[in-house]
């Protein structure tokens, strides 16, 4: 029994060491600031630029503030996928790219969302603690969106 356990050990270590081996391409663009599109594109003020980048960026844009577990497998994996999954959705980088239409309707829906509390994801926020929104941050967000043009 101990011989079959310590085989069982080894072949799932000798896995965990061969899945290091695959690396995705990192949610990295060194060309384009991690601010550009939407913030630029509104003009947001700094504190809404700070929540922004702090709690919507790492996913939502082409530049990921990558955490030290981050680098390990399989957990590079999930985030990696995370992230291509919410820059479908969403990618505040390309927003001028964005119809005035699409616009609009992802105006509403990020505002609904981070009123309902549905972003940032609770999967995000608890290893990301500081990404979390607190209330009055909810109500700075939420005021300013509803405050932009294009939202009404």
């Amino acid at each position: 029994m101990k011989k079959m356990l310590k085989t069982w050990v080894f072949l799932l270590l000798l896995l965990f060491l061969l899945i290091q081996l695959y690396r995705p391409a990192l949610n990295l663009n060194q060309r384009q600031a991690g601010s550009t599109g939407f913030i630029q594109f509104y003009k947001a003020p700094v504190t809404i630029g700070n929540i922004l980048n702090n709690s919507c960026y790492d996913c939502h844009s082409n530049n990921t503030n990558y955490r030290w577990y981050q680098y390990i497998q399989p957990v590079q994996l999930f985030t990696e996928n995370h992230i291509h999954s919410g820059k479908e959705v969403l990618n505040f980088n390309e927003w001028n790219q964005y119809s005035g239409r699409k616009q609009n309707r992802l105006l509403r829906s990020i505002k609904n969302q981070i009123e309902s509390k549905e972003m940032p994801l609770s999967s995000y926020t608890a290893l990301h603690r500081n990404a979390k929104l607190d209330n009055a941050q909810i109500k700075t967000l939420v005021s300013w969106l509803e405050s932009q043009k294009t939202l009404n």
